[in-house]
């Protein structure tokens, strides 16, 4: 009598053979490949936030390098630490580096300036993360620095000269519990409102208006120093001022420094620190 089982045992091993073939080329089904991409302000990266208006950006990946015009900082005793995406800019007491300003710095009118930075507290002095130099004044075109420095808080004051070197001081802003933990700070001033805008962490802090201030006086600026006062490096940069015992540098790091040559919205601030806080 015909076996049959001697005909359906190797049709049935073969057909088993062939599935687990399919299934082991089959690639595993991924449901986050299907997930609409992250975007916060319609940017997905932060190289996307108002491309076509920066005119700085300096990542401190181990360089000093500005990735817009790709040229460099130099290096007067700083280094590499951690930063909130990579690499950071370690700065320290008597540590700064120095930064030839591109034709588009200079000719800013509007402008933002943003930034990370996690720093300890220094009771030594002022700490001040950017200075725009003025090489005959006490103060610089443009200083951003801390002041008023307690274990609970700290003010962060913004200083500018215009065109006829007027002063423009904007200090009545101060931040909690600003030390050992990563802040991004943002500038903006836009020239037809005349009006300059403080962010922390993408939420607004505070707003002034300085009628008649007109523009800022950046064509003159012959270096940008990061980590210090203009008349704390060695040698000053400045002949209207000495080393003040009340100035001192940045103890901490700096990260994601950028400039634009316009005064961002609200929603591009909020999309650059979201992005940038998430490795973006």
């Amino acid at each position: 009598m015909y076996n049959n089982n001697l005909t359906i045992k190797p049709a049935m091993c073969l057909l088993a053979a062939f599935t687990l073939a399919m299934v082991s080329c089959q690639k595993k089904f991924d449901p986050k490949s299907y997930a609409p991409k992250e975007t916060f302000g319609g940017y997905a990266t932060s190289n996307e936030v108002a491309a076509s208006d920066l005119v700085a950006h300096f990542a401190f990946e181990g360089n000093l390098v500005d990735s817009v015009s790709n040229t460099a900082a130099t290096n007067h005793g700083t280094s590499n630490g951690t930063g909130i995406k990579g690499q950071g800019l370690l700065v320290g007491l008597n540590n700064y580096t120095l930064f030839t300003p591109t034709d588009a710095i200079k000719n800013l009118q509007s402008f933002t300036i943003s930034f990370w930075v996690n720093t300890p507290i220094n009771t030594t002095g002022i700490q001040e993360p950017v200075c725009f130099v003025n090489p005959a004044k006490f103060w610089s075109n443009m200083d951003i620095y801390f002041d008023g420095q307690s274990d609970a808080t700290s003010k962060l004051k913004m200083h500018l000269f215009n065109t006829a070197e007027q002063d423009g001081w904007f200090d009545q802003w101060s931040i909690a519990n600003p030390w050992d933990k990563w802040l991004h700070i943002t500038f903006t001033y836009d020239l037809a409102s005349e009006k300059v805008a403080f962010y922390v962490n993408g939420a607004l802090v505070g707003s002034a208006t300085k009628t008649g201030f007109g523009t800022p006086n950046f064509a003159n600026v012959p270096v940008i120093v990061f980590g210090t006062v203009q008349f704390m490096t060695d040698p000053n940069l400045t002949t209207g001022a000495d080393p003040q015992s009340w100035a001192s540098f940045l103890l901490g790091v700096m990260d994601e420094l950028r400039i634009y040559k316009k005064a961002l919205s609200a929603d591009d601030v909020k999309a650059l620190y979201n992005l940038e806080n998430l490795g973006k």
